[in-house]
């Protein structure tokens, strides 16, 4: 037997320590928060998407009745910008979101496995690393890649 220990870089930054390029991001997917349409979880979550021309596509969830018909923020974004811009890499993503009790959640809030698994294949598809910026009340976390979030990804297609 072999043990194999996996570790996930992540570095934790305040508002002020973020580049303006990250600023902006964080700020786009905390805005969009408000977009969200979430009257049975009343969970918001916003997502901003820097591409390579540098454009910011940004998405919120979306909840329906007919559970699972929605989607979330983070599939939102990436599926509007793989169809407005086909071909054009992601660079980064920036995720915030506003807790059942309309308040900004302490501990940054990390995207679902299905939009972990969504992520990666933009990723995979642009042959580089999609920065990712998890946003908290406090501190942002900043992650290198969406790999990063699923380790043992399945990214062989």
């Amino acid at each position: 037997m072999e043990k194999i220990t996996i570790s996930v870089p992540v570095e934790s930054y305040t508002y002020a320590e973020l580049t303006p390029q990250q600023s902006e991001l964080v700020e786009m997917a905390r805005q969009y928060t408000s977009n969200s349409y979430a009257p049975y979880s009343h969970f918001r979550v916003g997502a901003a998407i820097r591409l390579d021309n540098g454009v910011i596509v940004c998405g919120a969830n979306q909840e329906n009745v007919a559970y699972p018909s929605g989607t979330c923020a983070e599939r939102s974004a990436c599926f509007a910008a793989g169809a407005q811009y086909p071909g054009v890499a992601f660079r980064a993503i920036a995720i915030a979101s506003v807790g059942t009790d309309g308040q900004v959640p302490n501990t940054p809030t990390a995207p679902c496995g299905a939009c972990r698994q969504a992520l990666l294949e933009y990723e995979t598809l642009a042959g580089a690393n999609v920065e990712v910026l998890l946003a908290g009340r406090d501190k942002v976390y900043v992650l290198p890649s969406v790999k990063s979030l699923l380790p043992l990804a399945f990214s062989e297609f």
